[in-house]
């Protein structure tokens, strides 16, 4: 299974960065975009039998080295395994 984990600033820390992207894009002529913020992405294969225990790998990953988790949240995905096809030709 794969996980997706996105680890972004908490909203009360201040992120320099975003704040010098939405600058750029202002200057750039996109007036529409009032803020930005950074983060990071992160995708994990993950060998596990359940989206739930997937889960539990991912959050314990991000808790213990993903994200520092004083200054920034994170939030997870996961895509369970397509069920598989039946051959083709085959009648279900």
């Amino acid at each position: 299974m794969r996980a997706r984990v996105f680890v972004t600033l908490k909203p009360s820390v201040f992120d320099p960065q975003g704040t010098v992207v939405a600058e750029a894009l202002h200057t750039l002529g996109h007036a529409a975009v009032s803020g930005v913020r950074q983060g990071k992405y992160f995708e994990l294969d993950i060998d596990a039998s359940s989206a739930d225990e997937a889960r539990r790998v991912a959050t314990r990953a991000a808790d213990q080295l993903l994200a520092n988790t004083v200054i920034e949240s994170y939030r997870i995905e996961i895509d369970a395994p397509a069920a598989a096809s039946p051959a083709a030709g085959a009648r279900p």
